[in-house]
């Protein structure tokens, strides 16, 4: 399980904003971030911004990444939209 993962509960908003936090360290590393946009039902919407904002990798590091680490803590999510 994630470093971060304590097994508590938490509403699903809460721990999407966890698996954020938990990847943002990366992502600075390079110059770039995620922000949430929404969750609605099983749907998250993030944006990356900063280096990640046009990055010909973005849609791996979302995918392979931001959205892996998603769906770690919050298994239910069953999308992650990039705006």
């Amino acid at each position: 399980m994630a470093a971060g993962w304590s097994g508590a509960g938490g509403s699903l908003e809460q721990r999407v904003l966890l698996a954020l936090e938990e990847v943002r360290p990366a992502l600075h590393r390079d110059g770039g971030d995620v922000e949430l946009v929404s969750v609605e039902g099983t749907t998250v919407t993030v944006r990356l911004v900063g280096a990640c904002h046009g990055c010909p990798m973005a849609s791996m590091t979302l995918v392979e990444f931001v959205e892996e680490r998603i769906r770690l803590y919050a298994p239910e999510v069953k999308q992650v939209v990039r705006l």
